[in-house]
């Protein structure tokens, strides 16, 4: 056999590896312990403070709010929508003499999520549905903002939702038998056929001519909960309008060339997909919901009218979260600013923040959120990622879900991973104008006041006895 001068550097560095290491399983864990890297923990406090958030910005939402909800711990929740309703197609043409046989206001659920479509009651209550005309077209799109409408009242729906439910609906075929077909879960209110008839059929052709002079003469629809005749604690259900399934169906009869009877059915769109800006995304434009809250007699009011403020001894065992733009927590971390003077030069190896559920377990229909967001204030009091989100999210692997906010069933708990923001508060290189957490939509991570998610959690306050909000901090001390 020959061998070559690296086969036999190779051989020998193999006997002198064999020769010195008589137990390989060890190779590496016999570290002097005077040089052993170890990390202390500490347990930091954080100071928790309940804040009303501010009103949603509602326009091109990837799903709206629509329902009304009675929650023993939170009040009163409302959501109402305003919708434009589009022409099919410029000059759409009605025919000869057309005569309406029905129209109505569908509205899809949305199913892109089955853990943000609807929340709340859908087995005992009983919701009641109101539909009236727009006095005005939309021009504002803030939760708070209040739509104008006319007060006759168009069309009602009153029952059950079921939003995981597909139903049959009849598709009228012109020329031909109508037949049934399997749609997705949606909400169908039958309008005022008098009313649609003068408002849109007998307008003809030109009524229809422009988008901007159907929406000058419609102005369009508002939908809202009639609070009187629902019944049962309620729920918001998420109505989806990024398809064509949420639509006015208009149904009406004209006369043929043959001097017979034609009956024929057309969906009037509802918003109307549009570039956002410099964004890559289209929206739906048109859509607007107005959303109330009234805690009057709760809790959370009381929270709110005397919060815990830095000169108060002000106390509370919970603070509470809320989506629908309703209340989030203000968290700050006094200790930080004076870590290093009291532990010393450290390197943070791991941070997380703890946030456990307060009070007791919370069961259907009001569960738990499913996932919070955790923001901070820069110094505009703007809302800023933490930097550790960022790292995260523009990971290939595991991305934000990593970073955390997600409801862990079993320990009824969310728990994030901090470790770059608490070593920058420490070093002093991100100052703490105050962090935020809030609830957000399963699927996707906001910073200011959502209103896609209507979900809501009770979580241990600061000055909690049990179940305390808390910020474990694992670090080594350096020279």
């Amino acid at each position: 056999m020959k061998f070559t001068k690296q086969d036999l550097l190779t051989l020998l560095i193999g006997l002198f590896l064999f020769a010195s290491c008589k137990n390989p399983d060890g190779v590496g864990l016999d570290v002097d312990p005077s040089t052993a890297i170890t990390g202390t923990l500490v347990v930091s406090p954080v100071k928790s403070q309940l804040v009303q958030e501010d009103p949603a910005n509602t326009y091109g939402l990837n799903r709206y709010p629509l329902g009304y909800m009675v929650d023993p711990i939170f009040g009163k929740t409302e959501a109402a929508l305003a919708l434009t309703v589009y022409p099919v197609s410029t000059s759409y043409d009605f025919g000869t003499s057309p005569v309406l046989d029905s129209a109505v206001l569908v509205l899809k659920i949305d199913t892109t999520s089955t853990l943000t479509k609807f929340y709340g009651d859908t087995t005992n209550s009983k919701y009641s549905i109101d539909v009236y005309q727009l006095a005005n077209k939309v021009t504002t799109y803030k939760s708070s903002d209040v739509q104008s409408i006319n007060n006759t009242l168009l069309g009602n729906f009153t029952g059950k939702l079921a939003p995981n439910t597909k139903r049959k609906v009849l598709d009228i075929v012109p020329g031909k038998a109508d037949t049934l077909k399997t749609v997705p879960a949606q909400i169908r209110i039958p309008l005022n056929k008098a009313f649609i008839q003068n408002a849109i059929l007998n307008l003809g052709t030109a009524g229809t001519a422009t988008d901007t002079k159907f929406i000058e003469s419609f102005k369009g629809l508002y939908a809202q909960i009639n609070k009187t005749s629902s019944t049962g604690v309620g729920g918001i259900a998420f109505i989806n309008f990024s398809g064509a399934d949420s639509y006015l169906q208009l149904v009406w009869k004209k006369t043929n060339s043959s001097n017979g009877v034609d009956t024929t059915s057309v969906n009037f769109p509802i918003g109307r997909m549009v570039t956002n800006g410099a964004q890559t995304a289209n929206v739906i434009s048109g859509i607007a919901a107005n959303i109330k809250h009234d805690y009057t007699g709760t809790d959370v009011q009381t929270q709110i009218d005397v919060p815990v403020l830095p000169d108060t001894t002000q106390s509370y065992n919970v603070t509470y979260l809320q989506g629908l733009a309703g209340v989030k927590t203000k968290l700050t971390f006094p200790k930080l600013k004076a870590f290093s003077s009291t532990y010393g030069k450290v390197i943070v190896n791991k941070a997380e923040l703890v946030v456990e559920l307060g009070g007791s377990t919370p069961a259907y229909p009001f569960n738990a959120a499913q996932r919070l967001s955790l923001y901070r204030w820069d110094i505009a009091h703007q809302a800023a990622d933490i930097p550790d989100y960022t790292t995260f999210s523009s990971s290939a692997s595991g991305g934000a879900a990593l970073f955390g906010g997600y409801f862990d069933s079993l320990k009824k708990r969310y728990i994030f991973i901090v470790t770059s923001y608490v070593q920058s508060l420490i070093d002093k290189n991100i100052e703490d104008y105050g962090t935020f957490l809030a609830p957000t939509s399963y699927t996707d991570f906001q910073r200011v006041s959502s209103a896609t998610s209507a979900e809501r959690s009770i979580i241990g306050a600061s000055d909690a006895t049990a179940n305390k909000i808390k910020l474990n901090i694992y670090y080594t001390k350096i020279n």
